[in-house]
């Protein structure tokens, strides 16, 4: 009996250790310049600093350049935020996507624009 207590214990570790979160849905839609979201739509540059409240979320610092990927659609008194990534001389802080609030930043160049609407998913708000 010992012997299937460890092994039940040894499997919640397992399933907690390594694993995310999915939080909740911010938005059930976001546009998007393509059907995947993979495309660029722009680059904005932030106005202000911005402090993540959790792990969906990205931290900004004034001036620095943003990749937009995706846009979400305002839904229930809800604020407007965008998906994207900081464009940085500093590796430790390029390629972390998230979100951030589309009022701190102002789009620089649009390379394509954001008009398919997409149903967002549960791993659109995936913390790891």
């Amino acid at each position: 009996m010992a012997r299937i207590w460890i092994l039940l214990l040894g499997g919640l570790v397992a399933l907690c250790g390594g694993h995310g979160v999915f939080m909740d849905k911010l938005s059930s839609k976001k546009l998007c310049a393509d059907e995947e979201c993979v495309y660029t739509i722009s680059l904005a540059k932030a106005q202000e600093d911005y402090n993540a409240p959790d792990c969906r979320f990205i931290n900004i610092k004034k001036g620095q350049q943003i990749y937009v990927y995706s846009k979400l659609v305002k839904e229930n008194g809800a604020g407007e935020f965008w998906a994207g990534s900081v464009y940085s001389d500093h590796q430790d802080e390029m390629g972390i996507v998230g979100y951030f609030p589309s009022n701190l930043v102002k789009e620089q160049r649009v390379y394509q624009e954001a008009t398919k609407e997409v149903p967002t998913t549960e791993i659109d708000f995936f913390c790891e």
